[in-house]
């Protein structure tokens, strides 16, 4: 789980970049996007502690803050104001959170867990929410213990 959803996370962690919100909302939504991975990592019957290590943290730290992730590019673009098949074209490379998102929706569907980044996510890069608007959306989500 911790390989794959840190793929969306990623990528919706750098809107905020492209946006030119700077580093705090970047930040913090990497850290509520670890608290969403672990959430559907448990309902699905795995363990939390996995997710503390380099199979959860790591991985999301690196693929979230490598100049060289592909997420990290499709969602500073996004931020920009660029459109989705517009950046995806100009790619070599597959980026795994595009696929990904719409089966994290659904396993969040199928197990009951909320996952609001997750969502917010699907709708920019499935529905035509502009990036801005599901930030404000996540901003304005009322505050929950992490």
């Amino acid at each position: 789980m911790g390989a794959a959803l840190k793929n969306v996370i990623a990528i919706g962690a750098w809107i905020g970049e492209g946006l030119g919100l700077g580093h705090n909302p970047t930040a913090a939504l990497i850290t509520r996007g670890l608290a969403e991975i672990t959430r559907l990592t448990i309902a699905m019957g795995g363990l939390a502690k996995t997710l503390v290590g380099l199979a959860g943290l790591g991985d999301l730290v690196l693929t979230c803050n490598g100049e060289l992730s592909r997420n990290r590019y499709v969602g500073k673009e996004l931020g920009r104001g660029r459109p989705l098949g517009e950046i995806l074209g100009s790619m070599r490379m597959v980026a795994e959170g595009v696929e990904t998102c719409a089966s994290a929706v659904a396993l969040g569907e199928k197990f009951g867990v909320d996952l609001p980044i997750v969502q917010q996510m699907h709708a920019v890069l499935n529905a035509g929410k502009s990036p801005r608007e599901a930030v404000r959306d996540l901003m304005d989500r009322s505050l929950k213990g992490e």
